[in-house]
């Protein structure tokens, strides 16, 4: 019987480190701390986003780094308003992910407090995706190792431009900066607006912000 090279990748570290994976602490970064708010007031979710993300990134159909998610129609017929949420990695201080991956291919970066994924060490084990608490993780279907959201950091970012989704936004419902700089949108953002995130209680400490929409929400 033959063994490819994943095959053996998986068996090697599952069993080396089972029943030892270490527990990743929240740490400061050395540069930037790359922070992102969505203002769902702003969205009126046309999926703009969605579709620069898909492209700029490559990502392959079926699979997706980023989700809008509509509510429930609020009021009726034609005074109708929805709420739009965005479902895309927090970019966690204490990821979950990274504290389960046994093969050290997903990472938290030490100069951008980005997490990430290296694809040539991912052994497709779904640790990762399993231990995620926002669910936002998959395994790509060419590369077969695990993906999500990077905040652009291997193409926009590496060029020095703003993450597709930023980029792509026509309301700016999204803002996207350096929070360890406090003259930076972002930290302006959050420091003068009422900001939320979702499942704090976990200690994961993310990095996705959001700004709550009107209980009645917004007009498609």
């Amino acid at each position: 019987m033959s063994v490819t090279r994943r095959d053996f990748l998986i068996a090697s570290t599952c069993v080396a480190t089972a029943g030892a994976f270490p527990v990743v602490h929240s740490m400061e970064v050395d540069g930037k701390r790359y922070t992102m708010v969505h203002d769902e007031k702003a969205c009126i979710g046309c999926t703009a986003c969605m579709d620069a993300c898909r492209e700029v990134n490559a990502v392959p159909e079926g699979v997706s780094r980023l989700n809008i998610i509509r509510s429930e129609p609020n009021g009726t017929y034609p005074d109708v308003t929805y709420q739009f949420f965005r479902q895309s990695c927090q970019h966690c201080d204490v990821p979950p992910c990274v504290a389960v991956c046994p093969s050290g291919a997903s990472f938290r970066d030490p100069d951008t407090g980005i997490v990430d994924v290296d694809p040539d060490k991912c052994v497709g084990c779904q640790y990762c995706i399993a231990a995620c608490p926002y669910q936002v993780r998959y395994i790509d279907p060419v590369t077969q190792a695990a993906d999500k959201c990077d905040f652009c950091r291997k193409t926009n970012l590496a060029q020095g431009k703003l993450p597709a989704c930023v980029e792509s936004c026509p309301t700016n419902a999204l803002i996207f900066g350096d929070l360890n700089d406090p003259d930076s949108e972002v930290s302006q953002v959050i420091a003068t607006s009422k900001t939320y995130r979702t499942k704090v209680e976990l200690g994961t400490d993310p990095h996705l912000y959001r700004i709550a929409a009107p209980t009645g929400g917004n007009r498609s």
